[in-house]
């Protein structure tokens, strides 16, 4: 029997860390056995990165990260630092008048108002992984969470460079997000030994959302507040066995 028929089963997912991530980003979390934040790359403007959205009664709102941004030149998400300090204040305001009164609020409030209040970093990286990592406490997912900069890996296109940090992770199956679709080549990972699988984030269930319409694409702060200890009913990666993960020992 060959020494590949021995290697053990390991599922991956990379995606650069988010900033108070929707739900999808949390199942394809709990799809994996290994989670690696990819913050070596580029920093862009505008997006998930340092930002995200919520419902209010008047519509949808973005709570944006202010940042330091260095012009024309590389910018790592990892090397990225916010250019004020009291970002966490008015998050934590919109947040406390956006679901003040969502049925779930004071259950999590003692979770996620230090987060805002004292901030864990001045850089993104460790912002968004301090959010990413409490919400995964809450949803009961044990999954490793680990940056790419953990790995020695070589840096080179960006296909290839997915290849050599599974390799470097000793990934089996690469579980990638559907927008890199376009981008990826199966052959390459084939060649590897590595099984690649696009996740799919199509036909969410709707919850009990304030302000219609629903919304999907907004933080899952959102799913938190409203539906509490029921939130992964509307998970996708908890479908099969519709149980409640969301640990309960949270005091309000």
């Amino acid at each position: 029997m060959s020494a590949e028929a021995h290697q053990p089963s390991k599922k991956v997912a990379i995606l650069q860390s988010s900033y108070i991530p929707w739900k999808g980003y949390f199942d394809l979390i709990n799809s994996v056995d290994e989670f690696i934040l990819y913050d070596d790359v580029q920093y862009t403007k505008r997006d998930w990165r340092s930002r995200n959205q919520i419902k209010t009664q008047h519509g949808l709102q973005w709570l944006s990260i202010p940042i330091e941004v260095r012009g024309n030149r590389f910018q790592a998400i990892r090397e990225t630092k916010v250019s004020s300090s009291n970002w966490g204040e008015k998050h934590w305001n919109a947040l406390t008048c956006a679901y003040g009164k969502a049925p779930f609020f004071k259950t999590y409030r003692a979770a996620f108002e230090p987060l805002f209040r004292s901030p864990a970093s001045s850089h993104l990286s460790w912002i968004n992984h301090s959010f990413i990592t409490a919400i995964l406490g809450l949803l009961g997912i044990t999954t490793k969470i680990s940056f790419s900069m953990d790995y020695p890996f070589e840096r080179t296109e960006k296909n290839q460079q997915l290849i050599n940090l599974c390799i470097a992770t000793g990934a089996t199956h690469y579980l990638s997000g559907p927008a890199a679709a376009s981008y990826l080549n199966r052959d390459a990972f084939s060649e590897e030994g590595i099984a690649l699988s696009l996740y799919d984030y199509s036909n969410y269930p709707e919850y009990r959302q304030a302000h219609p319409p629903f919304e999907h694409a907004v933080t899952i702060l959102d799913l938190l507040f409203n539906e509490g200890p029921a939130s992964t009913q509307f998970m996708k990666s908890f479908a099969a066995t519709k149980t409640t993960s969301i640990k309960r020992d949270v005091h309000a």
